[in-house]
């Protein structure tokens, strides 16, 4: 039988090591294996929860939920294959362009090259040249062919990664890791989003959540969210940027980006919380709490879009931890979209009807204490009702959000009793 001969290869690094190769066949099938050194070195750690470390490589079907879930989705992910003259489908051919930068620790390069030796190849933007970037994005998603540039970033929004240092900002270039996240509101559908999801991470700190720090600022006449990236470690002598490897939960349980809704196959938050507790986090008993906490918030601030590639660990040497909450976002503020939610709370099926029974079928399913679980719900919607616009150090745009969130925390109390 013959055999189907390497059409391309991707070389994928971790902190400027080798740790695998990801194959594109004559036939077009797709493989993906652990580098033979990797694998005997010692503190070997996997790329993936869905991906364990052995010498057999992986075909399409295990190897794609992981590295799909690096691109960009739905309508940023066809402009992108648009514009680079590609297959939607062809998820080897769009990390092949744009792989260089992505979510966590990973680089994923082409075959034979090396990581880029200069960690500090930095392009200026000044705030014409950035005005322009930022309006181009809805046609041109990361930057997509711009010489130098390979980013993604998972999700169907508009964003950008970035360095952002002494007040000023650059694009990474040539590997360079980027250290903030740039999400411009360019969708008169989703207008006040960059307040509203200010709003929402700042209250989730103020309460003691952990979540990425964000800031408003303007480009030209855009308004812009600033996203401090948790998947990056900067040195506060040198200035030096490190690369944190993290992986959201689809890619963890094997599910392909398009199954991120519960209602698509998406995980379950119960398979959060087994996955967690059954010993891939190296502190589960906090990280469970975490998370539970991440579950009560998003549906105090009413975030029906709180789906399974919206929950992550993080992977720093031997520890691995639940990341810190990203993407909060009041989505009932909205009232067209849809109040289903994407990850079920005890089989509710509306954000804004999630009751005592709901909370009861969830610490069954999880595995949680009722009890603490009440006390818990009870102690966040108190806390969010003494915050506002002034204490949290949020612009008074941000009042019609935080509003809404005030009188759901009310209502949620008193329904979860």
């Amino acid at each position: 039988m013959e055999v189907s001969r390497l059409n391309r290869s991707l070389d994928i690094f971790w902190d400027g090591r080798i740790v695998g190769r990801y194959d594109l066949l004559e036939d077009g099938s797709e493989l993906f294996a652990y580098d033979v050194g990797y694998l005997d070195s010692s503190g070997a750690t996997p790329i993936s929860h869905s991906l364990p470390l052995r010498a057999d490589p992986y075909g399409r079907r295990q190897l794609r939920p992981f590295f799909a879930g690096l691109l960009p989705e739905e309508s940023q992910r066809q402009r992108i294959a648009a514009y680079l003259g590609l297959a939607e489908s062809d998820d080897f051919s769009m990390l092949e362009a744009i792989g260089g930068e992505c979510a966590g620790a990973l680089e994923i390069i082409p075959h034979g090259k090396a990581p880029h030796e200069n960690e500090d190849s930095l392009s200026p933007c000044d705030e014409k040249r950035l005005s322009e970037i930022v309006r181009s994005l809805p046609y041109r998603p990361m930057m997509a062919g711009e010489t130098g540039l390979r980013l993604s970033l998972a999700g169907a929004q508009s964003k950008l990664p970035v360095v952002f240092k002494d007040g000023r900002f650059y694009l990474p270039e040539n590997g360079t890791p980027s250290t903030h996240i740039l999400k411009p509101e360019l969708s008169e559908w989703f207008k006040g989003i960059v307040c509203n999801e200010h709003c929402c991470m700042t209250l989730a700190r103020a309460l003691g959540i952990p979540a990425a720090e964000t800031r408003i600022v303007n480009v030209g006449d855009i308004p812009c969210l600033l996203v401090t990236r948790y998947d990056r470690s900067v040195d506060p002598v040198s200035g030096a940027v490190r690369r944190i490897h993290q992986e959201d939960f689809c890619q963890a349980l094997g599910r392909p980006p398009e199954q991120k809704y519960q209602s698509d196959g998406g995980p379950l938050a119960r398979e959060i919380v087994r996955l967690i507790r059954d010993g891939w986090s190296t502190t589960p008993a906090k990280d469970v709490l975490a998370f539970v906490d991440l579950v009560v918030f998003n549906a105090i601030i009413g975030n029906a879009d709180a789906h399974g590639k919206n929950f992550s660990m993080l992977y720093d040497g031997r520890n691995r931890r639940l990341a810190p909450g990203y993407d909060l976002v009041s989505t009932v503020f909205w009232p067209a979209l849809a109040s289903a939610p994407a990850m079920k709370i005890g089989g509710s099926d509306s954000i804004n009807s999630v009751l005592s029974g709901h909370w009861r079928k969830f610490a069954q399913e999880t595995g949680v204490s009722l009890t603490a679980l009440r006390t818990r719900i009870a102690h966040l919607c108190a806390a969010v009702k003494s915050h506002t616009c002034e204490s949290l150090a949020i612009p008074l745009e941000c009042e019609g959000v935080l509003s809404i969130i005030r009188d759901r925390a009310e209502r949620l109390k008193a329904g979860a009793s």
